[in-house]
């Protein structure tokens, strides 16, 4: 259920390839326990146009959709894995984030639900 995307540069692929960095998401993702493997969803969205306080300056900022039911605690400890992750396979790009969001079980919906 959980879905990872990655919004970044596009610079920060031409570092590493985009499999590469989906499957550091994944095996950081799927290390905490809190999601089963099978249910982890990882996407990329490298931007060629985009701002930065004015600059081009190398960004990555993950977007965490999870359903709920995880605490602030199990949420804290996610987030900062996954940038520990990005921030070790990206040394030298200033800015590397991440937030987490929970989907409502009453209102998520998918095709095999209807």
């Amino acid at each position: 259920m959980p879905h990872f995307v990655l919004d970044c540069s596009d610079h920060i692929i031409q570092l590493k390839s985009p499999q590469e960095i989906i499957q550091a998401v994944y095996d950081t993702a799927k290390s905490t326990e809190l999601f089963s493997k099978g249910d982890i969803k990882v996407r990329i969205n490298p931007f060629k146009y985009y701002t930065i306080g004015n600059t081009q300056d190398d960004f990555i900022h993950v977007f965490g959709n999870i359903m709920e039911g995880r605490n602030e605690t199990q949420k804290a400890d996610l987030s900062k894995k996954i940038v520990k992750t990005l921030k070790e396979m990206f040394p030298d790009v200033p800015i590397i984030s991440i937030n987490i969001r929970d989907f409502e079980k009453s209102s998520y919906c998918n095709k095999s639900m209807v």
